[in-house]
């Protein structure tokens, strides 16, 4: 019921009902969308999104036929210290697009799926700033945070060893291959692998989970 009212909140402040299918609670079953940002740092407040890529999971399949990936023009000069984190030089978005455009073709492409992603909050938190501006509101997607899954299916030795959640590790402990990274697309599929992987690895019920 309280999940009804957000929703109807959310719909209330959409400034174009054209995308009020944002919200449609009748969500395709065995369908993910999972997503990946490269953005100039991590303040979802104050720093800008550069690239967006998400790719389909459907039926346990990673449909790359269907994948997502669009640069965007930033608003401000990217520094040379940003540019050593994200690897995306301005030669690289000379062709990108206005950031209502990517958003635009971004959220039909996600629709209401499931958004699933490697601390996919912050993804979202960056999104939504801009979302609130471009649309009026916010995402309501449920989102699926493969670190959480992977802790989740660990086992522990003892109660007090330490879990490596670094996005390496996991890639590194599933035996996942590893494409070029600081590249959007490559993590979006890089993290589809996982989340396809721990999909299907029941949940440790040790002594110390």
């Amino acid at each position: 019921m309280f999940d009804n009212i957000k929703i109807k909140i959310k719909l209330s402040k959409l400034k174009d009902k054209k995308y009020s299918f944002l919200y449609d609670t009748n969500i395709l079953q065995d369908e993910y969308i999972v997503l990946d940002c490269e953005t100039t740092g991590l303040n979802p407040k104050k720093d800008e999104i550069l690239s967006i890529a998400a790719v389909r999971i459907k039926n346990n399949k990673i449909l790359t036929s269907q994948s997502f990936e669009i640069f965007i023009k930033p608003s401000n000069k990217i520094s040379a210290k940003s540019i050593t984190i994200h690897q995306i030089r301005p030669d690289d978005l000379k062709d990108g697009v206005d950031i209502n455009e990517a958003l635009d073709q971004l959220l039909y492409f996600i629709s209401n799926l499931p958004i699933v992603g490697y601390y996919i909050s912050f993804d979202i938190k960056i999104l939504n700033t801009y979302l609130k501006k471009f649309i009026g509101t916010t995402l309501h997607n449920e989102q699926i945070e493969l670190s959480s899954m992977y802790y989740k299916r660990y086992k522990k030795h003892s109660a007090h060893e330490f879990v490596d959640l670094k996005f390496d590790t996991i890639i590194e402990k599933l035996d996942i291959p590893k494409l070029s990274k600081h590249n959007a697309l490559n993590d979006a599929i890089m993290s589809a692998m996982i989340f396809l992987k721990l999909k299907n690895i029941p949940l440790y019920k040790g002594a110390y989970s």
